[in-house]
């Protein structure tokens, strides 16, 4: 990881086309501004970790048990 100090309305660039600058400073609060392509996607990671969370608990429920479908299945044919 690098880290980098920065004052109030400096920036640094990455890749030549991404520029993030230091807008406001208050408290233990940081504003950052982000020019960047419309291609690139830009999410604040505890967004990006709930999204993750979300998918995996879609994906526990949906996955069926085999053992129910067995019975329901067993019982139809009786």
């Amino acid at each position: 990881m690098l880290i980098i100090s920065r004052k109030r309305n400096e920036g640094i660039i990455i890749n030549e086309n991404i520029e993030l600058t230091v807008i406001d400073i208050q408290g233990d609060k940081v504003r950052i501004g982000l020019d960047a392509p419309t291609s690139v996607k830009i999410v604040r990671k505890e967004l990006l970790e709930t999204e993750k969370l979300n998918k995996e608990a879609a994906q526990i429920q949906s996955k069926p048990d085999v053992k129910k479908l067995k019975d329901i299945l067993n019982n139809k044919n009786k």
